[in-house]
């Protein structure tokens, strides 16, 4: 189909100059849809650096900046969040989701490919897809030079000025038993050490290069790290260091012994988990951007926020294993016991004696586990959030990153996108708003007579007093994800996901079937037959009577490999669909999806 000319007034990364694919065309343009509190369209920005270093002189990236959350639709948000993730190609400011809706984008994050003449020629949703990119680019460079129409050079992406400081997007804090704070300076890839004023700077871990070296402080190299923790000092003995951080764009967790300054490795490969084991010998299994990490004695070992792929895992640094705690990969909020419950990108730790705390970003929840159980405190929800104080069954969060627990008991919520650290007292139920008008707090930290606020698009650390009588009551409005709905016929529909393999692959059949598809709604009662998991990408399903309205949890999965050859390279696409419906009499009676394929 003839690609849609892009909407939206404010660029950047282009010098303030609006981009059109008319003035692009004898290009290949890859548009990338996401939105920035996304985890998996994080990930698909580092699956794109390569892609864009191999093909800078024909390959023209664009994001399509199209925001779940209300906050990540403000121009200060973007601007942050295109510094924070190094995203060095021309951006978009999609708010009104526009671009989204003529390109019948379903998920985030998605990818189209606009040949040189114009056309979609490729659509993927989901991650995983860079191999299959690869191909389709060069196979668009080949069709192109031998018609003529292929242009290269003339790259339209203008670096914007840098935030030059002391701490650039700085993550998560602890303090030592000696006052001192640790800061992850997420944006400078590294490790800070500072005084007890939380502002001189004692020493630092880390080049600041990106990277995965181990080695002196001066000389090792972090990605993007973001929660720390400190170990009991009779585990750090045992395990050779003191300092446990979660090195969130490297996939890997790296201990750092304070007495030496030394950086290691000490779980992950540095690849990003996609599907396969979860337990074993902590070098030999793959994470998926741990963001939080938290000694807990109860669970006997490091409990691992895994971000990726919306589960808790579980660190041993004596044992140097490494396995699954709690959640199932499906993202979502339902609770009870560890295994089947389901989480949604957590992003923040606090442990309260037998309780561990939770911060669920994408569900704007706040959540507790207890003897193997978990619970929630606040927050409904994938699509619901909002800035409301009260009784916590109707208070509401947007996007909160960190927790805390403070003297008195109560839980301290760095709510990020509503920019406000909130305050939760178990004993009552009651929610109050603490503070407000801070640059996104994501970390939160108790130090002597202060909660320690990391406003990390501040780039710095904020003292808060620790007094109860500064809490306020908000009584803002609630909010739903930003999405038009897909209209269906009541009755039976079909579902299809569209899958087909990369030039030059074919799908995986070797040890069985290569695509499972999991569908689920939203309330359950909308989807009345074929809820479930089965292993087509085609399903009969009957939806309630209309009118309703709802959302369809759609997870499809797809492996192929390389055909023909002997030791073939496999890969695993995955996407997860959270579809809102409004179900009509006369609507259609099909839903397509695109896991990756021609549009």
């Amino acid at each position: 189909m003839r690609a849609p000319e892009l909407s939206g007034e404010h660029w950047l990364n282009t010098g303030g100059e609006r981009l059109t694919l008319a003035r692009l065309r004898g290009r290949i343009v890859l548009l990338d849809f996401w939105t920035s509190g996304c985890i998996n369209c994080l990930h698909v920005l580092d699956e794109l650096r390569p892609l864009e270093a191999e093909f800078a002189e024909v390959l023209v990236t664009i994001g399509v900046h199209s925001p779940k959350f209300l906050h990540e639709g403000s121009s200060d948000a973007i601007e942050a969040a295109v510094r924070r993730y190094e995203v060095h190609h021309p951006v978009v400011n999609d708010p009104e989701m526009e671009t989204w809706q003529q390109y019948a984008v379903k998920a985030w994050p998605t990818l189209a490919v606009v040949d040189p003449e114009g056309y979609v020629v490729h659509v993927a949703a989901g991650e995983g897809h860079a191999e299959a990119l690869r191909r389709v680019i060069a196979e668009q460079i080949a069709v192109h030079e031998a018609k003529g129409t292929l242009r290269r050079g003339g790259s339209p992406y203008v670096p914007a000025e840098e935030h030059a400081g002391r701490l650039r997007f700085p993550s998560k804090a602890v303090a030592t038993a000696e006052g001192r704070i640790l800061v992850a300076d997420t944006g400078h890839h590294s490790v800070v050490e500072l005084a007890s004023d939380g502002e001189t700077v004692v020493r630092r871990f880390g080049s600041g290069e990106r990277g995965a070296a181990d080695g002196a402080f001066d000389r090792a190299s972090f990605a993007e790290p973001s929660g720390l923790t400190l170990l009991p000092a009779e585990i750090a003995e045992r395990a050779g260091y003191h300092l446990l951080v979660a090195d969130t764009a490297g996939h890997l967790l790296r201990g750092i012994d304070l007495t030496t300054g030394r950086v290691s490795t000490v779980a992950g490969t540095g690849r990003q988990w996609r599907n396969g084991g979860t337990d074993g010998p902590a070098r030999e299994i793959d994470l998926t951007s741990p963001w939080d990490v938290a000694w807990w004695a109860p669970a006997g070992g490091v409990v691992v926020a895994m971000a990726g792929n919306h589960t808790l895992g579980l660190f041993d640094p004596v044992a140097r294993t490494v396995s699954r705690f709690a959640g199932t990969t499906v993202e979502g909020l339902r609770d009870g016991v560890l295994e089947e419950a389901f989480f949604a990108q957590t992003s923040g730790l606090a442990v309260q004696g037998d309780r561990l705390w939770l911060a669920d970003a994408e569900t704007s929840a706040l959540r507790w586990i207890e003897r193997g159980v978990v619970h929630t405190a606040v927050g409904t929800d994938l699509f619901s959030f909002g800035h409301r104080d009260g009784d916590a069954a109707e208070a509401l969060l947007q996007h909160p990153l960190g927790v805390a627990v403070l003297p008195d008991g109560a839980i301290a919520i760095a709510d990020t996108y509503n920019g406000a650290v909130r305050r939760y007292d178990p004993r009552t139920g009651k929610v109050a708003t603490l503070a407000e008008g801070l640059a996104e707090p994501s970390g939160l930290v108790v130090t002597g007579e202060a909660l320690l606020v990391v406003e990390s698009a501040a780039h710095r650390l904020r003292p808060l007093p620790l007094t109860e009588d500064t809490a306020q009551q908000v009584a803002g409005d609630a909010h739903e994800v930003r999405r038009p709905p897909s209209v269906l016929a009541p009755g039976e529909v079909e579902l299809a996901v569209v899958f087909t393999p990369p030039p030059g692959e074919k799908l995986d059949d070797r040890f069985g079937p290569s695509t499972r598809l999991e569908v689920r709604a939203s309330p359950p009662e909308l989807l009345l037959e074929g809820a479930g998991t089965g292993t087509g990408l085609t399903r009969r399903i009957r939806l309630a009577d209309g009118p309703a309205e709802g959302v369809l949890q759609i997870v499809a999965q797809a492996a192929s490999c390389d055909s023909g050859a002997e030791h073939p390279v496999c890969r695993v696409s995955r996407q997860d669909w959270g579809v809102p419906v409004r179900i009509e009499p006369g609507g259609p009676a099909t839903l397509r999806l695109i896991l990756a394929g021609t549009a």
